[in-house]
């Protein structure tokens, strides 16, 4: 078993968002996917984002506010939401005084496989 740790994994600030890629834990091949967490501060906002990869993102703590296509979903803390390739998207963290975290896993969707076919293999990408 490997663990994984949110607080002294190495990160880098995007915007003023920390984010920790799970890269940094040379897994190479053996997951078919690429991960990472990010840290929005109250009040802020990641850039506005989109990428090749289908990207699954399970809020952790507080409650994120995605805007896609000029619609704003809130997630609440235990839940997820499912991006697509085709999907500019923007987290934010309404709140005043709490953090909002977030895991999500990314993966490149599998070529002539619609969206809504069960993927059986995915390929690791990266993120931008």
């Amino acid at each position: 078993m490997r663990t994984f740790d949110l607080i002294t994994g190495e990160s880098l600030l995007v915007k003023d968002l920390r984010v920790v890629r799970w890269e940094q834990y040379e897994l190479g091949g053996q997951m078919p996917f690429q991960a990472m967490w990010y840290s929005v501060p109250p009040g802020s906002e990641s850039p506005i984002d989109q990428h090749p990869e289908l990207e699954l993102s399970i809020v952790v703590a507080g409650t994120a506010h995605v805007l896609v296509g000029g619609e704003v979903h809130e997630i609440t803390h235990g839940n997820a939401f499912l991006l697509s390739s085709t999907e500019a998207h923007v987290v934010q963290n309404r709140s005043d005084d709490e953090l909002l975290t977030v895991f999500s896993a990314y993966w490149m969707p599998i070529a002539g496989a619609d969206e809504g076919e069960r993927p059986t293999e995915a390929v690791a990408a990266g993120h931008v």
